[in-house]
């Protein structure tokens, strides 16, 4: 597994900010998800696979610990490209739900969309921009033309930790 630089023993314990746990859930609603652990960041990514794969312009997503994060009904079933980054979609309606990044096992991408409440959300991190559309842009605090190194990703994860939800946006 790859150290994204955050220390779990702060990371992963209970935070009121957070409002834990969130439901999720997919189109039809047959695949319903929780998350039990606080995000590591939140992410836009402007790749021509992420647009391919969620028909718009950039994918939306909250990193968050595998062991924070369960399927609590429905089955999620590989899709999208079958290789190393393995994305679980619904099996019903193939709504693309949560990646599982190769090489990441204790992080699972879970797709902000899914959601049942994601009025707080916002990007903290967009990747990929040279990809992206020259009108689509996210307000991210931090943006790369790429992916990043990941020791990059330490510092920001910390950053994230300590502002939190956005101010002046609705938690969850």
């Amino acid at each position: 597994m790859r150290d994204l630089g955050h220390d779990p023993g702060v990371a992963d314990q209970p935070d009121e900010t957070w409002k834990l746990p969130w439901t999720a859930r997919c189109r039809c609603e047959r695949l319903q998800l929780r998350v039990t652990a606080p995000p590591i960041v939140t992410m836009a990514c402007h790749c021509a696979g992420c647009q391919r794969m969620s028909a718009s312009a950039f994918s939306l997503s909250v990193l968050v610990p595998s062991h924070g994060f369960e399927v609590i009904a429905g089955d999620a079933v590989i899709g999208g490209i079958h290789g190393p980054n393995r994305h679980f979609h619904c099996e019903y309606c193939k709504t693309w739900a949560f990646t599982r990044p190769d090489g990441m096992d204790g992080f699972v991408n879970l797709r902000a969309t899914m959601l049942d409440e994601r009025g707080w959300y916002a990007p903290f991190v967009e990747t990929c921009t040279s990809e992206g559309f020259s009108w689509a842009k996210t307000g991210a605090v931090h943006s790369f033309p790429n992916i990043p190194p990941v020791e990059v990703f330490g510092p920001i994860a910390a950053e994230f930790a300590q502002r939190g939800p956005r101010p002046g946006r609705e938690r969850a």
